[in-house]
């Protein structure tokens, strides 16, 4: 297992794996929400017989240094972490791949600095209009204060055992959840990568600052509105709406890749509060009228079909079978797509 190395880049040490050095084109892959670069293991491996491939921890997360998070600039911020190593790197151009909130910080990279990529890569990447509190496929938002989003609020159960750096079979402790919301059919790896994860997973700060983040009571439902601060709080439609790739320029062209099981990520994600009413799990659901599923998936096709209306390119590509995580249940065929493209 490939050892971390470090960076000091925008006032902070960035912790990153970097495998392929030496191969002349450079990928940057960009991990998602409660987990960390290790994630991408083992499937960086058949990456780096092509690529220069570097994998960093995002703030927050992993083993990179920690400073408080603020919703509302965190996705440039960590865009602009990823773009710090880039230059450290001395890497002028490259692909760049995000993965689930990772995809966020790909999205808004590209907004950045288009310049610098060759390819973007989206693999279940969230809704360019962040998690929650948006309607139909062109995210129109309840109101300013980001309703219907959970913001920094989730399972108690799940933090507490995240607390206790519960290791164990618990149902809300990382190994369960993580096999239940990544995978399809349960871990389709062997147990030293489920120890590995549960390891990085297990070292995400916790609190206000950092994951879930402050939240603010409601009396109705849903209980709950977005705060300023923390992980999950970047994600609040009011902070996340990175939309505007459509008008970046230049265009570099785009692949998709998504699984066509994925729960986490899709048109009725069980962690959508109005999927959680619908199933009476959350009292007092207004109806589907009011408060109905959020589109994810389609607000991602609507986006990229504009993207290609403005004269970009985009390819999806759906791996049958897979869940949340496609690179680790279909690893060669990731690899096939992803290699393709970039070539």
């Amino acid at each position: 297992m490939e050892e971390k190395k470090y960076i000091a880049a925008r006032g902070r040490q960035i912790a990153y794996y970097r495998l392929g050095e030496g191969n002349c084109r450079k990928l940057i892959l960009v991990h998602g929400n409660a987990s960390s670069a290790a994630f991408f293991f083992p499937a960086i491996y058949g990456l780096a017989e092509r690529f220069d491939v570097v994998a960093p921890d995002l703030n927050g997360f992993g083993d990179t240094e920690a400073t408080p998070i603020k919703a509302p600039t965190a996705l440039q911020d960590w865009a602009e972490d990823v773009n710090a190593l880039a230059e450290g790197l001395s890497f002028e151009r490259f692909s760049l791949l995000g993965w689930s909130l990772g995809g966020g910080v790909a999205w808004r990279f590209a907004t950045l600095h288009p310049e610098k990529l060759s390819h973007l890569v989206l693999l279940s990447p969230m809704s360019p209009y962040g998690f929650g509190g948006t309607r139909g496929e062109d995210g129109e938002m309840y109101d300013a204060r980001g309703w219907g989003s959970p913001g920094g609020f989730a399972n108690p159960a799940f933090i507490t055992r995240l607390k206790e750096k519960d290791r164990g079979d618990d149902p809300m402790a990382a190994r369960a959840v993580l096999g239940k919301s990544l995978f399809a059919a349960g871990w389709p790896l062997e147990k030293e990568w489920q120890d590995l994860f549960v390891e990085e997973l297990l070292k995400i700060r916790l609190g206000e600052d950092y994951y879930p983040g402050d939240y603010q009571g409601l009396a109705e439902f849903p209980y709950v509105l977005p705060g300023t601060r923390g992980i999950s709080n970047a994600l609040a439609p009011q902070y996340a709406d990175v939309s505007g790739i459509v008008n970046i320029s230049p265009k570099p062209p785009i692949l998709w890749i998504r699984g066509d099981k994925d729960s986490l990520v899709s048109d009725r994600s069980y962690s959508d509060l109005a999927v959680l009413g619908l199933m009476g799990i959350i009292p007092g659901y207004p109806g589907e009228e009011v408060f109905p599923p959020q589109p994810m998936v389609a607000q991602t096709r609507r986006v990229l079909e504009r993207y290609q209306e403005n004269g970009g390119s985009y390819q999806e590509i759906v791996l049958t079978g897979c869940a949340h995580a496609g690179h680790l249940e279909a690893p060669d065929e990731f690899a096939a797509a992803l290699t393709e493209f970039i070539s």
